[in-house]
């Protein structure tokens, strides 16, 4: 008998070698990028209120902070879709807007309706979506937007010349009608933002809509990615008209990509909790910081920074996430830190507050996947006002929170530990 394999056997071999080494590429590819990781923490130099901040953060990192800005922060689904609504109904000349989560819903029928009212009334509308992130989207939507004129497109679909780049999502919510008015912060398109966060089906989250001449910086970051997709420039009246003052506030519109500086967003917190002297607030839906950046919150607390943190609790999309940022806690309750889990609902904020002065909101979490693999958008606010308004909303979260001491932590059961060990090797891709 002829045990020798036949022709037609090596070759089934050869091929299933080439796509199982091809398998393994798209892993390594998806899993490394190409710029050099930030191995070294950002010194103390100066205070967050000195002016040298504002400067240094604009001129270093990102665009300039610009006077004349009025926010208007909005508190849950309830207060944050009519608004967003109102100003697409109201729209004139341009629509442009970004989501990472679309689903299928009230909501997104809602949006889709909107959108297409304005598209056929003569306004030039252009909507991005995430690929993964629209993934459960009726296709209807799609279909009666492009009918009615909606320029949609989708960021990264799966193409074979492009696999290395699967696991970069445009993470952005962003939201520009006439080029005067913006939205961004953490909300996406979906039935679980709806409401006031009044049960776990409905989530506790945090946007802003702004006014003033920021508003050109986050319509230049929605193009940023709109040209990456499309090849296409929007540009002109419709999209950056003059802006005049509109309030006393001075912002700040921060981006990142994992194409265009995928460190920039973390140096951005670095760069701010080292100018921190008195509090850091941070609201954060997914707190998986690596080793530079929780040694930056210990050496803030080192110096006598009052650190506080709310994460989600029992209500949490994510029990990955949820192990992966628990196994980080332990030195940071060492050192000082409260830290709190919300009760309620799933709590998706990613607010940052330092020294009663700054205010960071967006889309961006703390983790490796939003400093490094995500493109991001935040809106950093100067204005001791705002910072004010936004702390007072925190000690509302805070009250209805349950505080994690270190015992706690320490004597968790012995199985949850080991799911949070395992839960923490993966940290790089959370």
């Amino acid at each position: 008998m002829n045990t020798k394999p036949g022709r037609t056997g090596v070759v089934s071999a050869f091929i299933a070698g080439c796509v199982v080494a091809g398998l393994f590429a798209v892993i390594a590819a998806n899993f490394m990028t190409g710029e050099k990781k930030l191995d070294r923490r950002v010194a103390h130099t100066y205070a967050l209120e000195d002016p040298r901040f504002a400067n240094e953060l604009g001129v270093l990192l990102g665009p300039p902070f610009l006077t004349g800005n009025q926010p208007t922060v909005l508190l849950n689904g309830d207060a944050i879709f009519p608004a967003m609504l109102g100003a697409i109904d109201g729209a004139r000349r341009s629509i442009t807007f970004e989501t990472y989560i679309y689903w299928s819903g009230d909501i997104g029928r809602k949006f889709a309706s909107a959108l297409s009212a304005a598209a056929r009334r003569g306004v030039r509308t252009h909507v991005l979506l995430d690929w993964v992130g629209s993934g459960k989207m009726d296709e209807a939507l799609l279909d009666d937007m492009k009918a009615a004129g909606v320029q949609i497109k989708k960021f990264h679909p799966p193409h074979w010349y492009d696999l290395g780049r699967m696991n970069n999502r445009t993470h952005r919510k962003l939201l520009v009608v006439d080029g005067v008015v913006g939205f961004t912060g953490g909300v996406g398109i979906a039935e679980e933002w709806t409401g006031h966060a009044q049960d776990p089906n409905h989530w506790r989250d945090t946007h802003v809509q702004i006014q003033g001449p920021v508003v050109a910086q986050l319509q230049a970051v929605f193009m940023d990615n709109w040209i990456t997709v499309t090849g296409e420039l929007l540009h002109g009246e419709a999209y950056f008209p003059e802006l005049t003052a509109r309030g006393e506030s001075r912002a700040q519109m921060f981006s990142s990509s994992p194409t265009g500086g995928s460190d920039s967003m973390q140096l951005m917190y670095l760069f701010s909790i080292a100018s921190a002297v008195r509090t850091i607030d941070l609201s954060a839906a997914y707190f998986v910081p690596d080793d530079l950046t929780r040694e930056a919150l210990l050496a803030a607390m080192k110096r006598g920074v009052k650190l506080r943190i709310i994460v989600p609790g029992e209500h949490m999309d994510s029990e990955t996430v949820k192990s992966a940022s628990r196994a980080q806690w332990g030195l940071l309750l060492e050192a000082g830190a409260l830290i709190a889990e919300y009760q309620p609902t799933m709590f998706h904020c990613k607010v940052l507050i330092i020294d009663g002065l700054l205010v960071s909101m967006g889309s961006t979490n703390f983790d490796n996947r939003s400093f490094r693999l995500n493109a991001e958008a935040t809106l950093n606010i100067l204005d001791a006002t705002v910072a004010a308004e936004q702390t007072a909303v925190f000690e509302q979260d805070l009250a209805r929170s349950r505080q994690v001491s270190l015992e706690m932590w320490a004597n968790r059961p012995v199985r949850e530990k080991i799911t949070d060990w395992f839960a923490s090797l993966l940290s790089s891709q959370l």
